[in-house]
């Protein structure tokens, strides 16, 4: 298997899941530019002012390097390829990449948000009902992340047959950035997303919420296994300064999403409005806690979205540094 093969190739080259830079150990550390990964977001920039917050509290000795993606499955692939120690990501792609490697490749080291993520309509279209979405088409961010799932699970309950390539309702991955476009452009039905993206398409796209995904293990904060294996102080450390940051978050909101208005805009150049944040602020549940219930959800949809086809274990996903 890759994840295998890519073991084996950084063992013969004597590397290591961490590198050292000016005798600093170096953390590699992900997010995406999402409200939905507000405490990624938030560190990147503290970071970024020279005030780090995961950094104060690994201390001196201790570099963050910071990396961004699109959506899941690319930060999952970074992990398998040894480039990535930890990351905010979400339910589906950490469990695919779980699966993948049959338990061997991820741990959940905390949660970080729960819900955040909708289905946005056309208002034109006239979708009213689930059987409206018959011949459309939706996009999602990226195939296998967790809201590509997500549609694709939810549209089989329905009772459509949906496909890679199409089926009843065509499911398109396309990238957050540029969902927007063809949505205004008439170029695809409606968009499964998360914030800001959501409250995007509403005022600026004028659409309409069709669905509300509340119950989704939006994201999480997870280990590669060689990192908390070799590292499992400095996993403690991370871990629990997300969830000082977490509840940094949840008690200082107008600081917070200023800190993350500002960083979104150093990271995609372009000017989230502080309105649109604070509308996408109310459809988000920042908490560290990992629901065992919504786990089990999470793999029925990995189920019959076609994305986890062989055994499903989750006993060692969920671990404590």
């Amino acid at each position: 298997m890759k994840y295998i093969l890519t073991s084996i190739a950084l063992l013969t080259l004597g590397l290591t899941t961490h590198s050292r830079a000016a005798d600093k150990v170096v953390v590699r550390f992900g997010h995406f530019p999402n409200v939905t990964h507000a405490q990624g977001v938030i560190a990147h920039g503290l970071s970024r002012q020279g005030k780090g917050w995961f950094e104060k509290r690994l201390g001196p000795n201790f570099e963050i390097q910071w990396f961004t993606y699109n959506a899941g499955p690319s930060a999952m692939e970074a992990i398998f390829a040894g480039s990535l120690d930890v990351t905010y990501v979400g339910q589906g792609p950490a469990l695919n990449a779980h699966f993948k490697s049959e338990g061997e490749e991820i741990r959940v080291i905390s949660g970080a948000a729960t819900a955040g993520a909708a289905l946005v309509v056309r208002p034109d279209e006239g979708i009213n009902a689930p059987g409206d979405f018959r011949g459309k088409t939706i996009a999602t961010p990226q195939l296998g992340n967790t809201q590509d799932i997500s549609c694709r699970a939810w549209l089989k309950a329905q009772g459509f047959k949906v496909t890679q390539t199409g089926g009843d309702v065509t499911v398109l991955p396309t990238a957050n950035p540029d969902q927007l476009g063809l949505f205004q452009q008439k170029k695809v039905d409606a968009v499964w997303t998360v914030e800001p993206w959501v409250t995007r398409l509403e005022r600026e796209g004028n659409g309409k919420v069709f669905l509300e995904d509340k119950q989704v293990l939006t994201t999480w904060l997870v280990s590669s296994t060689k990192f908390l294996s070799d590292h499992r102080d400095l996993a403690k450390t991370l871990a629990a300064a997300n969830v000082e940051l977490t509840e940094w978050v949840k008690a200082h909101p107008e600081e917070a999403q200023k800190e993350l208005v500002q960083e979104l805009k150093a990271e995609t150049k372009a000017t989230l409005a502080p309105e649109d944040v604070a509308q996408a602020w109310k459809r988000i549940t920042f908490t560290t806690e990992v629901s065992p219930q919504l786990i089990t959800k999470a793999v029925r949809d990995a189920k019959d979205a076609g994305f986890s086809k062989g055994p499903t274990d989750t006993s060692k996903l969920v671990v404590t540094p």
